[in-house]
């Protein structure tokens, strides 16, 4: 398994996970809960919509790369951390779920649910740390008080869909993102090995893994954060939940010491601070920016 994984890490960015650990309750009632959230009025859905101080709830009009995505989602972070003290992290403390009255059993759906799939996450993890060679709890660490958050996307169909994309074509800036897709499909990842883009077949009952930015970044680029992007649909809507498995806010990022070695293999990217970095995403996400938003390219350093 160990070897799979690093082959799927090294050549695509991507995998499908079966046999998981997660109860397949478990995703039946999140997807039950997102489809009776989506399905209330506009105006019943803004009670808890999201804003600039706290980016967390309702929102239907997101911009990737600056360009409008055609969905609506809502976030919640898996862990709050209201008592949260740590440098570079004050802005954060503003950051609170915010629960719809309706459906009933909303937020007990999505609570479950996070906490089964933050169990896998850190299996992932642990396995991803053994294909770097390193001890399988070695990254661990790093999501102490973590930033995770969990998102409920919902693609309407569209009239047009040779005009829009879901989302636009990008990469996950976080360390790995577990999404549970419906059977509708519509998720196309870049193929490193020549550029062309492959439709991502749902599989019941399984996730899709990608290698987020962070990952990128440790493995000092032995793993390429995949590019991808979601295609609409004109008949069907389609509906997916991402859990995008993030450290928490006041870690360094920068490529493991263990891999680093000033003669062969010298750090490729400078250190970063994933709450600034995260902050500043999440800003792009509001509003077109006149410059593009932020990448871990801006840390590659000159060799």
């Amino acid at each position: 398994m160990v070897a799979e994984v690093e082959a799927a890490c090294r050549d695509w960015g991507f995998f499908q996970v079966i046999n998981h650990g997660v109860p397949s309750e478990l995703l039946d009632n999140i997807m039950a809960a997102s489809k009776g959230f989506f399905a209330l009025p506009a105006e019943e859905k803004r009670r808890v919509k999201r804003d600039e101080v706290n980016p967390l709830g309702y929102y239907d009009t997101e911009h990737t790369k600056n360009v409008r995505d055609w969905k609506e989602v809502l976030d919640f972070i898996v862990e709050e951390l209201p008592g949260l003290a740590e440098p570079g992290t004050d802005e954060f403390r503003s950051f609170r779920n915010r629960w719809p009255e309706y459906p009933p059993g909303f937020r007990e759906a999505c609570e479950k649910y996070a906490k089964a799939v933050n169990e896998l996450a850190f299996k992932l993890l642990e396995l991803i740390a053994l294909t770097l060679g390193l001890p399988a709890k070695r990254l661990n660490g790093f999501f102490k008080d973590q930033s995770s958050f969990m998102r409920l996307n919902h693609y309407p169909p569209c009239p047009s869909p040779h005009l829009a994309l879901g989302v636009g074509r990008h990469k996950d800036a976080g360390a790995l993102t577990i999404l549970a897709q419906d059977d509708v499909g519509g998720l196309d990842v870049k193929r490193q090995s020549d550029g062309e883009w492959i439709r991502v077949k749902p599989i019941p009952n399984s996730y899709i893994i990608n290698v987020g930015d962070i990952i990128q970044v440790w493995s000092n680029d032995k793993y390429e954060s995949a590019e991808h992007r979601v295609s609409v649909n004109s008949e069907r809507e389609r509906f997916s939940i991402p859990f995008f498995f993030n450290p928490a806010r006041y870690v360094t990022v920068q490529p493991l010491a263990e891999l680093i070695d000033e003669k062969k293999s010298p750090a490729k990217f400078n250190a970063y601070n994933w709450g600034e970095f995260f902050k500043a995403r999440k800003n792009s996400n509001f509003k077109k920016l006149e410059v593009e938003n932020i990448q871990i390219y801006h840390f590659k350093k000159v060799v």
